[in-house]
């Protein structure tokens, strides 16, 4: 047995093949219908001509369809590449030919984008429809690949070093795969609550001795934390529950219904529609003991709304990223607005100075968050990417996540935010994600993303986009410039506003800060 998902999964699977691995919706599978159902997907796969270290692409929501993918996929050491199911012609054929992607998994609900593009990628020459007949000549339903394919396994042995990849980013650029060696990956993405294996073995007897957990990833799959945390939990024996589409109200039903117990989201962009509809009443939340945000912003004014309405439940705030894996947890009474500060869950997490030498703690010295160890392997398609993010640095081997940082006297890590978008207003640097927290405090606003826009004077200003809550309209300017100079600096308050009924984010929550740069700009024409 190595340390690879395929061949840990079958484990798990011999030794509790009866315990449900997964439901979604009305659906549900056990461990071992599970493995059996990846195996006739895999087997179909390789009949259709994918060979080990080939890309294919899943266009998907989630589902039994998407977490079958990624197990079949890996049985074969091919490798899934995850494609946004937001996107457009132009953003699809770009991901479809970066990732040399040679077939597709698609839901039919995007059937006329995949029409539209695949002819001008010939590599991609085996289409899968899940939830339909397909229109698309050559495509095949998803039913008809797996119901006179194998249910056995009889593959070929697999490696540690078979690759997983991830792709990740599209707020400031279009998005780039993340390497990922399968043994890397599950060692960077580790739950922390549990020891570290000394074998492979040992994860398959963590799942067999694994209580009757039910967890719940709710962002979608194609967001590496929500394939990341199915992993984590199927290695813990666990059972997995996915809502095929994010809908506050489905989900609560959900966690209802299931009972489940641990439940992992996408920061504020989840976590305020979530608390919107827990507030107006009728659901059974007393199975729920934890409420995990990651990948995303956790405001201090959301988080503490949704232990106001969870006050049973444990909320935490984890900090890390699809290159880094997850590093640290946000230390007690920490929030964007009063100063995010995590403790490191490895030692392998420090702060680099512009020398790329560790910041001594409490020197108040300003550097990147940086992990050595257990990394990515850098950029598919991107050396020129990988060699600045990944430097070498006295023979060790470095990943700079690019959010700037400093270490307190305690060895916590104070982040100031992402150095990518910080604002230069007059020689200052704002940091976008403090400003959003102390907006969202507002009554009056629901959502806020704020980025920055030319000014002959300062060079930059502060401009903030706005989704207002409630019917009542936006707020006043001045309601919102006095907000926000009871909590920052005058030079970090917003100089300009743009009002939209609805804000631009991905599936996963994360803002989209050329667009909002765009709407900014509009608005002060």
């Amino acid at each position: 047995m190595e340390y690879n998902h395929a061949d840990l999964f079958e484990g798990v699977a011999d030794a509790i093949g009866d315990r449900v691995a997964l439901i979604c919706g009305d659906r549900r599978l056990t461990y071992a219908e599970m493995d059996e159902h990846a195996n006739r997907l895999a087997h179909h796969l390789e009949d259709a001509g994918v060979r080990p270290g080939q890309h294919v692409a899943v266009q998907l929501y989630n589902g039994i369809e998407y977490a079958a993918a990624m197990l079949a996929l890996l049985k074969i050491r091919a490798v899934p590449i995850n494609i946004n199911y937001r996107y457009v012609e132009s953003e699809l054929l770009y991901v479809y030919r970066d990732s040399d992607s040679v077939a597709l998994l698609y839901d039919v609900e995007f059937e006329d984008r995949v029409a539209a593009t695949v002819p001008e990628v010939p590599e991609l020459r085996h289409l899968i429809a899940v939830g339909g007949t397909p229109s698309i000549p050559g495509a095949i339903a998803y039913e008809d690949a797996v119901r006179d394919a194998a249910g056995t396994r009889g593959f070929p042995a697999r490696s540690a070093d078979d690759l997983y990849i991830i792709y990740t980013g599209g707020t400031t650029g279009m998005p780039k795969g993340v390497i990922w060696s399968t043994e890397q990956i599950l060692f960077a993405f580790w739950n922390p609550t549990l020891p570290r294996p000394s074998k492979p073995e040992d994860m398959v007897e963590y799942a067999r001795n694994g209580g009757p957990l039910i967890m719940m990833p709710v962002a979608p799959l194609m967001h590496g934390a929500a394939q990341l945390s199915t992993w984590i939990g199927w290695f813990m024996g666990a059972t997995l529950v996915y809502t095929r589409k994010f809908d506050a109200a489905d989900v609560w039903r959900t966690i209802e219904r299931e009972k489940v117990n641990s439940l992992t989201i996408t920061g504020d962009a989840m976590a305020i529609p979530m608390a919107e509809e827990l507030a107006r009443g009728g659901y059974d939340t007393s199975s729920l003991f934890v409420f995990v945000s990651t990948g995303a912003i956790f405001t201090g004014t959301v988080r503490d709304r949704v232990q106001t309405l969870l006050p049973n439940t444990m909320i935490m705030d984890r900090f890390g990223s699809t290159e880094s894996g997850s590093t640290a947890e946000a230390v007690s009474g920490s929030t964007p607005e009063k100063g995010l500060r995590f403790a490191p869950d490895v030692e392998d997490v420090t702060v680099l100075d512009d020398a790329f030498q560790p910041v001594k703690p409490g020197s108040g010295v300003i550097g990147q968050v940086a992990r050595t160890g257990h990394i990515a392997q850098g950029y598919y398609n991107d050396p020129e990417k990988t060699a600045k993010t990944f430097p070498v640095v006295d023979g060790r081997r470095w990943l700079l996540t690019g959010d700037i940082a400093t270490v307190e006297e305690d060895g916590s890590i104070a982040v100031y935010g992402r150095g990518s978008q910080a604002i230069n207003t007059g020689g200052e640097k704002v940091f976008p994600e403090e400003v959003e927290a102390v907006l969202k405090g507002h009554p009056a606003v629901y959502d806020a993303v704020v980025t920055g826009i030319p000014d002959e004077r300062w060079g930059n200003r502060v401009a903030a986009v706005i989704q207002p809550s409630g019917p009542g309209g936006p707020p006043a300017v001045e309601d919102l410039d006095a907000h926000c100079r009871k909590d920052l600096s005058g030079y970090k308050v917003p100089r300009a506003y743009a009002f939209v009924d609805e804000m631009k984010r991905s599936p996963a929550g994360k803002a989209d800060y050329r667009w909002a740069k765009q709407v900014a700009e509009e608005a002060q024409k």
